[in-house]
């Protein structure tokens, strides 16, 4: 059998037990809460108005004395390869001269001495007379130049040769107009040479261009009516 418990234990806590039983049936219930108000729906404003208000108080500016505003440069063109058809004539061009004419340029020259058929200078331009015989006058001064000329001309024609071609430079280092150049058409064209002189023009790329002649030489000297009506084109300085 269980002793009986002695009241005189201290019990600190058991009127705290007590005192929140008696709390917790007098708090109040809480009321339910209620929603929150919705905001005023905004106002619809239209763009044009928005603008009409941005823009109160701006002025326009005036025109007049203000500068134009530069064009903006055009856009480059797109590079394209070319086509297949067209790198062939450029190629032929690089590598012989093909399809450059030198009677397209300004540094070309021709003459004829007497009545000679027209196409005379174009043939020999194109090279139809085969060259027997060559003179390069390259580092000669003009006195020199034309004591070595004469001399070329004399046996050229002491040993029936009939196509020659003399080699003058374009003169392009020339402050005014070629030197040699010019000199070797005057010689051709005026003076003893020009009587067994029948054209020169121009030579071919291949054999020097425009810093080159091809000379068409008479098997006789031509007589003096003849001479009188020689039609020389100098070179173009």
């Amino acid at each position: 059998m269980k002793p009986p418990k002695s009241d005189s234990l201290n019990r600190p806590f058991e009127a705290l037990k007590d005192l929140l039983r008696t709390q917790v049936r007098q708090r109040p219930r809480s009321a339910p809460s209620s929603p929150a108000p919705a905001p005023p729906a905004a106002a619809t404003v239209d763009e044009e108005t928005l603008f009409s208000e941005a823009m109160t108080g701006v002025l326009r500016a005036p025109w007049d004395g203000m500068e134009a505003p530069e064009p903006r440069p055009a856009a480059p063109a797109k590079w394209s390869p070319p086509e297949e058809s067209e790198i062939e004539p450029l190629k032929r061009l690089v590598d012989s001269g093909q399809g450059f004419s030198v009677a397209d340029t300004p540094e070309y020259m021709e003459g004829v001495g007497g009545p000679t058929p027209p196409e005379i200078t174009r043939r020999l331009h194109r090279g139809d007379f085969a060259v027997q015989a060559h003179l390069d006058l390259h580092g000669f001064s003009a006195a020199a130049a034309q004591e070595v000329f004469d001399a070329f001309l004399k046996e050229a024609v002491a040993t029936g040769k009939r196509a020659v071609l003399i080699i003058h430079g374009r003169g392009l280092s020339s402050p005014a107009q070629p030197v040699l150049k010019t000199r070797v058409a005057e010689w051709l064209s005026t003076g003893y040479w020009r009587k067994w002189v029948i054209a020169y023009a121009s030579a071919r790329l291949c054999d020097g261009g425009s810093g080159a002649s091809y000379v068409l030489l008479r098997r006789k000297p031509a007589s003096k009516r003849l001479r009188r009506r020689s039609h020389p084109r100098a070179p173009a300085a």
